[in-house]
């Protein structure tokens, strides 16, 4: 037989074994309830004072080994794995049969005396051994290499149960989370919740994805960004709040992107951009400390050092360091366009001096940002919704945050002057109209919170996932997120 038909030999057998159970009335399903008392690592740990005491595990049997009338089998639970010894003669002669019967995947209760072995593993001597639930699919004995990655990501929850590092991951995410909000909590910001569905998709240059409310009778927008409600926000009288949550942009897959993602924005009033570096370089430190108590970590070989102040260096003088373009000594926007040609720059219609310098950073500047760095002071172009820089208005008071070559943050002084935002929503719709999706929509609603008054303020959006996959070591976003998203199988 082939592999395709072992397998399908292997499913039969297992549900005779359930259709079995069944008719002798011991339908597994049945089960409603079990009263746990204690996980395996407990157990361990506490080895002195739990042992000869009963107690009750519940999990799934991930080994089985032993003939004839005793065997050992390991149950793993949320904590980690424990061994049992099963005999016969302690649960009895019909059970033990059945017990013959379980299959890897199946998941049991044992109740029974700790005791440790004579290899000196603390152990469980069986009492009782119940199944609870009948596993029906064969979990994989091997679950792993570049050919199952696409499953391991569709099926999480048989990665879940045989790559243990997999939930270490996950748990470690959510510590990361629990510490930036610790963080903001501590210092006195608001955690709010803000729309996810909008008639308007702003606060980033973005594709959204696109929706329909039936009774409104009008297209609605998953949320690419939730700036411009927290800057209502502000206006409103809040002095400090955060928002984090999902984020949806309908945009390619890789890496380092899910059109799906984790972000936390926050608003500070009567703050600046240079507030806003305090608060990202601070924040990730401490989550970093918090959970793996060091702010020097080691990302796929590279050793980073999280700890502030982090370097700060404005985009033209990334492009002079990295690219050796001195963008103080061009001008106009011909001159630019005749040096972004020189770099291998793609010229695009209605491509300004900003727009250059911002794509030759992107294209020869990015890839050198290993060690923590912030970028400052982005062409006002590439920018709508920040502060002009005083000393040079065709800059802004905006900074990009990078680690390991990534963008994990963007923030700036807001722009709060209602008549220059207009301008620049105004020169995002020409934008648009000519054929980017990814431009701004003109927000009247927003403009107006912006004619009732925004005091100065600084904001900042960190992408969650980047930073939980350089904490954790982890190659790709997908290996950050439960559920990544994936394209469907097609039927054969």
């Amino acid at each position: 037989m082939n592999e395709e038909q072992d397998l399908n030999e292997l499913l039969r057998i297992r549900i005779d074994k359930l259709k079995h159970l069944k008719s002798t009335g011991r339908d597994p399903f049945e089960v409603e309830k079990v009263h746990v008392t204690h996980h395996s690592k407990e157990i361990k740990e506490k080895f002195e004072q739990l042992e000869g005491k009963e107690v009750t595990v519940a999990g799934r049997l991930m080994a089985k080994r032993g003939h004839g009338k005793a065997g050992f089998i390991n149950i793993q639970d949320k904590e980690g794995q424990i061994q049992s010894y099963v005999r016969q003669d302690k649960i009895g002669e019909d059970d033990y049969e059945l017990f013959t019967t379980y299959d890897i995947g199946d998941i049991l209760e044992v109740k029974g005396e700790v005791f440790k072995t004579k290899k000196g593993e603390v152990s469980i001597r069986a009492n009782e051994v119940r199944l609870l639930v009948k596993s029906i699919q064969i979990l994989p004995e091997k679950w792993h290499g570049l050919k199952d990655h696409d499953l391991r990501y569709r099926q999480r929850y048989v990665d879940l149960i045989v790559n243990p590092e997999v939930k270490e991951t996950f748990i470690t995410r959510s510590k990361i989370i629990k510490a930036i909000r610790e963080y903001l909590d501590d210092r006195g910001y608001l955690e709010v919740e803000t729309p996810i569905l909008g008639t308007i998709a702003g606060g980033a240059n973005a594709r959204p994805f696109i929706t329909y409310h039936n009774t409104l009778d009008i297209d609605m927008y998953l949320r690419i960004a939730n700036e411009l409600f927290l800057k209502r926000l502000i206006v409103g009288g809040f002095d400090k709040v955060y928002e984090m949550g999902k984020m949806f942009r309908n945009e390619g897959i890789s890496i380092k992107h899910n059109p799906e993602f984790t972000g936390i924005e926050i608003y500070k009033a009567y703050a600046d951009y240079n507030d806003m570096m305090e608060i990202t370089e601070n924040i990730i430190a401490y989550a970093a400390e918090k959970t793996l108590g060091t702010v020097k970590i080691n990302y796929q070989g590279r050793e980073l050092d999280l700890t502030p102040p982090w370097k700060r260096l404005t985009m033209i003088d990334a492009c002079k360091e990295y690219a050796g373009v001195d963008f103080n000594d061009i001008k106009t926007d011909d001159e630019a366009i005749k040096a972004g040609k020189k770099l291998g720059i793609e010229i695009k219609p209605g491509m300004k001096r900003g727009h250059i310098i911002s794509e030759t950073f992107e294209e020869h500047v990015e890839k050198y940002l290993i060690q923590p760095t912030f970028i400052t002071q982005y062409p006002v172009e590439v920018s709508p919704l920040s502060k002009r820089n005083s000393d040079n208005p065709e800059l802004t008071n905006r900074f990009e945050a990078f680690i390991n070559a990534w963008e994990i943050a963007n923030a700036f002084s807001e722009l709060n002057d209602p008549f220059d935002q207009r301008e620049r929503f105004m020169e995002q719709l020409a934008q648009r109209e000519a054929g980017d999706e990814e431009a701004h929509m003109l927000d009247e609603d927003f403009l107006n919170a912006l004619e009732v008054g925004l005091p100065p303020t600084g904001g900042l959006g960190i992408g969650i996932d980047r930073v939980i996959m350089l904490l954790t070591d982890s190659p790709s976003i997908r290996d950050v997120l439960l559920f990544p998203t994936m394209k469907p199988i097609e039927p054969e």
